[in-house]
């Protein structure tokens, strides 16, 4: 059991580590080579240039003044200037809001941390009950715990204490969560009504087209939509599975960047010698040729190829528009995700394969969490070391103080965040085999199932294993009838634990994260190895994105434990205010100067948000409710039982209330924006606007170059009907309204049927 010198400990080194890597991300950062790392999204927005380009040869690569070393934190304060709406303008909806989140973490927890300190600290400190219990029971406690709800006798009057700032604190929680919702909703409305026309507005993704003999699947879904839906349909796009197609247009670049390197290396040269390389393995033996000439011919044969490899994709079977059927497990329709947010290898999966898909990874994620409580066990092994000695008293010969504090105050935590650190790329795999078919998809799914194992394994599997290493010679000796009474007693206990995970995650993990390590090495070893022209040293620039799928879990555990032990252990609360104090202004820096958001749902993300909250209050109540159970606490207890039922009606009435706002877009809204548009643009072609939206990105790279490439006079006056190759007339279509096309139906049967 951790005592106030063991978190003292384990304090200080996490203190230390994330002044250390401040120190170093704010002297990293000035030194011009590291320019691109530190700074890679105004690269990405080209307001910014490389400043290795100027200057004396040793200029180029360190900062030689002196005055920008002494203003080394600047960062910090220019990190909190720019106001929301010019951050929403640079960086999303989606970084703004989720930046939000830490300052929810704010608004509820100050105020609770005010309040719990100054009513339930002095309630809980005024006893001796687990002095009295250590003597007679045998139960280890440290003096963080005699701040706990755990040092109140049974029966005792004081529990009303505990309601009264129970009902406070959900108060409390739901208000903030109410505005926010209400503040959220307003900005993403906002935000819709104001952006540029989207594609995604305009577009239902169609999966699992039915096969035809008659027609190809483009024909065939022409042809469907126009009878079904001629009011509306415009134009459809075939999605290409372009796996060979991706490969050959990765090695063309890479020749391109090699014929770049050796035209620009015989341009620099000071003689007019050709550069020669060998065509055997890695450039190592072989004969020796011509490096531009030999590369242009390889290039040549390439974009012949190419185009060949294309044409061959043509028999797609994922479409994009709308359509309802008889049929559920044909003409699949969802709302398309925006272009950017497409998550291609996954569109073409079939209905049944998807099914038994997620079946199998909801298998595979109920074992991977149920195995994980063998290492979770092993941690608590170390942050149970006095329960481990009074077991096993050999071991307490071996342990000094400070050795003990180290083990107790810092090992666990960073035990548990070595275990955790591949679970998200896990998730994210798993997530990927499920077949979801946008980024943003994927990442929610993603953080769904990462907050329900950090639930599961993390905070109820730390408190359950936990209580049995603490009070394992209470387990072995007393009655079974008596082991519930033994755990509500070590359930508060466990914040000591959850303290040294807060230091070691979330004040020095945070720390760490401005210092991008990982990201910094990467990139200098692709800059000394593998870049040979600018496009390279571009492309080795990966500023990656907010990860929500590993950030969001983050902020929903640790308001979780928050919540939990705010009536519980209010000592904990001090170190999650930190956290989210620490972690706002990191993620508010690195949001301005370096990720770059690979798409824009507006904000889709948060009812999930909401409602994780929302369900870490209730956790919280009904664990107040068992604790106060075991404390035969019979008078005040039954008082508790309507916080989860008002909880679950504010959750009602929030769903109600905004969610419509995150799922479809308010009519009035539509109609004030189509004005809009039309006003400003009474020309638009929307079908031109369309029709190559969503192209395969291999396939809109290769057609970059070409002088046939979709332009606006191409589909002026198109048609959007075809001459049918089916034998029925039933399903020839008619001419769609949106287009004013004239087509007539091939069919002259069926134009007489329509005639007045």
């Amino acid at each position: 059991m951790a005592t106030l010198g063991d978190i003292g400990v384990g304090a200080a080194i996490n203190i230390l580590s994330a002044f250390l890597f401040f120190v170093a991300f704010a002297i990293l950062r000035l030194q011009p080579f590291n320019d691109r790392v530190y700074f890679p999204k105004w690269y990405l927005k080209g307001v910014r240039d490389s400043p290795t380009r100027s200057g004396t040869f040793v200029s180029k690569f360190v900062n030689l003044d002196y005055r920008t070393y002494v203003r080394f934190l600047n960062w910090m304060p220019a990190a909190l200037k720019m106001p929301e709406p010019e951050l929403i303008d640079h960086a999303g909806l989606d970084s703004a809001v989720y930046l939000r989140i830490y300052l929810i973490g704010l608004k509820i927890f100050i105020p609770i941390t005010f309040l719990a300190w100054a009513l339930l600290v002095p309630v809980n400190w005024t006893n001796n009950t687990l002095d009295l219990a250590s003597k007679l029971a045998n139960v280890t406690s440290s003096d963080i715990d005699k701040l706990s709800i755990s040092n109140i006798p049974e029966e005792s009057q004081r529990f009303w204490a505990h309601i009264v700032m129970a009902y406070a604190f959900t108060f409390w929680t739901c208000y903030v969560l109410l505005k926010e919702y209400e503040n959220v909703a307003t900005m993403r409305l906002h935000f819709v009504a104001t952006e540029k026309r989207r594609p995604d507005q305009f577009t239902v993704l169609v999966r699992n087209v039915p096969p035809d003999a008659d027609e190809s699947t483009s024909e065939l879904v022409e042809h469907f939509f126009l009878v079904n839906h001629p009011d509306y349909y415009l134009t459809h796009q075939v999605v290409y599975n372009a796996n060979k197609l991706a490969k050959l247009v990765k090695k063309k670049k890479k020749l391109d960047n090699w014929l770049v390197y050796y035209e620009n290396k015989l341009e620099r040269s000071k003689t007019s010698t050709r550069p020669l390389i060998k065509t055997g393995f890695l450039g190592l033996w072989g004969k020796k040729v011509d490096a531009i000439e030999h590369y242009q011919s390889e290039i040549e044969k390439l974009s012949n190829e190419i185009p060949e490899e294309k044409e061959r994709d043509g028999g797609a079977a994922v479409c994009a528009q709308t359509q309802q059927s008889r049929d559920p497990t044909i003409w699949l329709t969802e709302w398309a995700p925006e272009p950017r947010d497409v998550y291609w290898p996954n569109l073409a999966i079939p209905y049944v394969s998807l099914t038994v898909k997620r079946l199998i990874m909801g298998v595979a994620f109920f074992f991977l969490t149920f195995f994980f409580m063998i290492p979770i066990a092993i941690v608590q092994s170390f942050a149970s070391l006095d329960g481990l000695e009074k077991a096993a008293p050999v071991l307490k010969a071996h342990c000094r103080t400070f050795i003990k504090s180290v083990i107790t105050g810092f090992l666990p935590g960073i035990a548990l965040k070595l275990f955790l650190i591949f679970l998200p790329t896990i998730l994210m795999i798993m997530a990927k085999f499920e077949g979801y078919t946008s980024r943003s998809g994927l990442e929610r799914r993603a953080a769904s199932r990462y907050y329900l194992f950090i639930f599961v394994n993390v905070f109820l599997g730390s408190i359950i294993t936990g209580s049995a290493f603490e009070q394992l010679d209470s387990f072995i000796h007393q009655s079974a009838t008596d082991i519930p009474k033994t755990i509500g007693v070590a359930i508060p206990m466990k914040a000591t634990f959850f303290i040294t995970y807060i230091m070691v995650d979330g004040w020095a993990g945070i720390a760490a994260e401005i210092l991008m390590l990982k990201p910094l090495i990467i990139y200098h070893l692709k800059n000394t190895f593998l870049v040979k022209t600018e496009r390279d040293r571009d492309e080795a620039m990966d500023p990656g994105d907010i990860g929500f799928h590993t950030g969001e879990p983050r902020i929903q555990f640790y308001i979780l434990l928050g919540l939990v032990y705010s009536t519980v252990t209010p000592a904990l609360l001090p170190f999650i205010i930190i956290f989210f104090g620490l972690a706002y202004l990191v993620f508010r820096h690195q949001i301005i100067n370096v990720y770059n958001q690979r798409y824009e749902s507006g904000a889709a993300f948060w009812p999930d948000v909401h409602g994780r909250i929302v369900a870490a209050l209730i956790i919280s109540q009904l664990l107040l409710l068992g604790l106060l159970s075991t404390k035969k606490a019979a008078q005040s207890t039954p008082f508790l039982l309507p916080l989860p039922v008002l909880t679950i009606a504010f959750y009602k009435y929030c769903k109600g209330r905004f969610e419509p706002a995150f799922v479809r877009y308010p009519l009035q809204e539509a109609m004030m924006k189509d004005t809009l548009e039309r006003a400003r643009e009474p020309n638009l072609n929307l079908k031109g606007y369309l029709q190559s939206a969503y192209v395969h990105p291999v396939v809109k790279e290769c057609e970059e170059d070409d002088e046939d490439h979709y332009s606006f006079e191409k589909y002026e006056n198109e048609s959007v009907t075809v001459a049918t190759k089916r034998q029925s007339r039933r399903n020839t279509p008619v001419p769609s309204r949106m287009t004013g096309g004239s087509a007539a139906p091939s069919l002259p049967d069926a134009v007489e049927d329509l005639l007045p």
